[in-house]
């Protein structure tokens, strides 16, 4: 078998197939997870606590010079190492958020699972075997 074949036949298996639809589909989330905190979220807690912004809560680990904005954008790019607690809050924040959605969907998906009704039983063979003679008595 040649490599091109093996790898053809590696690459439409099923397992694969969905995982690179789980991939595309957990990217495209992701990123509307990210919009759900930044733009909605994180202005909310900012409105709460005050007009605290959290990405711009960082401490320079250098001097910053003058004509530097204290925002986290200008000080980094002035190249100045930071201790940047806002952005972790934030990427906290959104990681529970992620794992919350995950955590409901998987419970959602397990009570479907337990509420198929399961198929009854096969019958025993004796059971089965008898079953059949009654009925072919019964035409006679």
């Amino acid at each position: 078998m040649s490599i091109l074949s093996e790898f053809k036949e590696f690459a439409v298996k099923g397992n694969v197939m969905d995982l690179a639809v789980g991939v595309i589909i957990g990217g495209a989330f992701g990123k509307i997870v990210d919009s759900v905190v930044n733009d909605l979220i994180m202005p909310l807690v900012g409105r709460v606590t005050g007009g605290l912004d959290f990405s711009n809560y960082f401490l320079p680990l250098k001097e910053v010079p003058q004509g530097v904005p204290m925002t986290l954008d200008a000080v980094r790019k002035a190249g100045i190492p930071v201790f940047a607690y806002g952005s972790f809050v934030t990427v906290t924040l959104y990681f529970v958020i992620l794992a919350f959605i995950i955590f409901m969907m998987v419970k959602w998906i397990n009570r479907l699972k337990r509420e198929a009704p399961a198929a009854p039983p096969a019958p025993p063979e004796e059971v089965a075997l008898l079953r059949e003679i009654r009925d072919e008595l019964k035409k006679k």
